[in-house]
Order: structure tokens, then C-alpha cells, then sequence
């Protein structure tokens, strides 16, 4: 038979579970696509400067 959690546990179990999900959230908030080489960029700001001119 299963046996019953005590209140601190739970809260416990809750507080673990948002500090993870919090740090979760901010590690893909600070992720930053990956960035193609500078040559392609500067291929790229060539042609719209030869669109514009």
C-alpha cells in the first residue's frame, strides 16, 4: 500500500520542480541562434547595398 507524502515533502517537491523550470526558461532565453560565418554576412550586405544603389 502506498504511503502518504508529508506536507513538507510536497512543498519541497514543488519549490525543486519551479527553481528547475526557472532555469530552464532562462538558459533558452539566453541561447543565441547560431551565427553563419562573417563572409556570408558581409555577401548579404553587398547585395542589398547593390539593390538600394
Amino acid at each position: 500500500m502506498l504511503e502518504r507524502t508529508s506536507t513538507t515533502e510536497r512543498y519541497a517537491r514543488g519549490v525543486v520542480a519551479a527553481i528547475v523550470a526557472v532555469a530552464t526558461l532562462v538558459l533558452a532565453a539566453n541561447a543565441n541562434p547560431a551565427r553563419a560565418d562573417g563572409q556570408r554576412t558581409d555577401q548579404v550586405t553587398r547585395v542589398e547595398q547593390v539593390r538600394r544603389g
